[in-house]
């Protein structure tokens, strides 16, 4: 069995999706709310379906059939204000799944974040060593939550201490694709400039408030889930390969390549509006995200990343097919 925690949410139901289709038993911890992100996960046959505060039980009962967890739970709004309950979510929960691989040797593989690089200043390289992470600066309690983990993670191999069969921590950047629409304010670009436009209106993007920048010339990272997946499931396949590495696709593109894509998807001329980036983040606002992505291309992995023109055609047909079901 494969566990998945955060299993029904964005990356997760992808992930669950894709291993049930290649014939793995798939157990998924998450809460499904009285919402529909059921439906992520509604065409996956699964184990079972197990709620965050059952899972010590779960591992306790049935952890001997587990060969892996996919660690991607986590409460992930970075504009999150409870820090304690950052802490006990994205912290000391990884901390005690990293805890049951290393004494039972099962792999794991745990989401960390883009986030944990903070304004970039040290640039986005995904070295795990104790000396790199110290000068990193997270700029929000969720970046920093996911920071302290990779931190924690350096010191007990710093230290020789027990260690999953296999270990991999995953820096996504701006990941977009199906199975999002249940975050709400915190869903990728791509979904709310869908939303925007498919109610009539135009795309709106925030404006410049940095010399170097036009307005729609901020630059980000965009990756399709489905490269997200290729490469989880690559490592899962790689079990000698361990590390901190980033998900992205090297390659930074504007929000104004990225709503150009979108009415480009739809046989649309673009209209774009630009509006003032909000207050509250504007003195946190990333710029400029690119992730290096060396590490896991030296480690072996050799698949072709999909263009964003092509990834938002995919996203595209995805939404307008279910709307035609």
């Amino acid at each position: 069995m494969i566990l998945v925690t955060g299993g029904a949410g964005f990356i997760g139901s992808n992930l669950a999706t894709a291993l049930a289709a290649r014939g793995e038993r798939v157990v998924i911890c998450d809460r499904l709310g009285k919402q529909d992100k059921w439906r992520n996960i509604a065409h996956v046959e699964v184990e079972d379906v197990v709620a965050p505060e059952a899972l010590p039980e779960f591992l306790g009962a049935r952890g001997d059939g587990i060969r892996a967890i996919l660690h991607m739970g986590a409460i992930s709004e970075t504009t999150a204000e409870d820090a304690d309950a950052l802490v006990e979510n994205n912290f000391h929960l990884s901390m005690r799944l990293w805890a049951f691989c290393a004494e039972h040797n099962k792999q794991l593989i745990y989401a960390s974040s883009a986030a944990t690089y903070g304004n970039g200043a040290q640039g986005f390289d995904d070295d795990a060593s104790i000396e790199y992470l110290a000068q990193l600066r997270p700029l929000n309690a969720y970046g920093w939550s996911k920071h302290t983990f990779d931190r924690w993670v350096a010191r007990r191999l710093a230290d020789g201490a027990p260690r999953p069969a296999q270990w991999a921590g995953l820096k996504f950047f701006n990941a977009y694709g199906p199975n999002e629409q249940h975050k709400g304010a915190q869903a990728s670009v791509a979904w709310t400039l869908w939303k925007q436009v498919n109610a009539g209106g135009p795309a709106r993007l925030f404006r410049s408030h940095h010399p170097d920048y036009a307005d729609g010339e901020q630059l980000r990272d965009f990756i399709w889930v489905g490269d997200c997946v290729d490469m989880v499931l690559w490592l899962l396949d790689n079990r000698r390969v361990n590390g901190l590495f980033n998900v992205g696709t090297g390659k930074a593109r504007s929000f104004a390549n990225l709503a150009d894509a979108l009415f480009a998807a739809l046989g649309r001329t673009p209209a774009i509006e630009y509006i003032p980036t909000p207050e509250n983040i504007r003195d946190r606002y990333q710029y400029f995200t690119e992730a290096d992505m060396h590490r896991l291309r030296e480690a072996g992995y050799d698949r072709p990343f999909t263009s964003l023109e092509e990834g938002v055609r995919l996203y595209i047909r995805d939404i307008l097919a279910k709307q035609e079901t």
